[in-house]
């Protein structure tokens, strides 16, 4: 029918910049899911860890106590990621308790 022509039609992919020009700091933010912060944990003289936890941990009770910690630790105004000054472990039991917590399948034993 036609001579071909139109097969070789011109498509005009508009995907969003992948490689943003002017990222300060902001590369390892790349990686974290949508409604969750990185942050980074680790108490004097150990090898810090970066965590990825949900926003919603930032208003429970035993996740603010650490983040007061951090405040007086580095004070109020920390540029990039927030770091917490207690052990990996310690973290680690705290995001524990504070999954338990929020899953509804678990039981209380009181």
């Amino acid at each position: 029918m036609g001579s071909g022509e139109k097969s070789s039609r011109n498509f005009h992919l508009h995907l969003p910049h992948l490689h943003h020009h002017h990222h300060q700091g902001k590369i390892q933010t790349r990686d974290v899911p949508r409604g969750c912060l990185a942050i980074k944990v680790g108490s004097q003289g150990e090898e810090q860890q970066r965590f990825v936890v949900p926003v919603m941990y930032f208003n429970h009770p035993l996740f603010i106590r650490l983040l007061k910690e951090a405040e007086e630790e580095y004070g109020f105004d920390q540029k990039g990621t927030i770091t917490i000054p207690c052990h990996v472990e310690e973290f680690r039991n705290v995001r524990c308790l504070i999954d338990r917590e929020k899953s509804p399948s678990s039981c209380r034993m009181f």
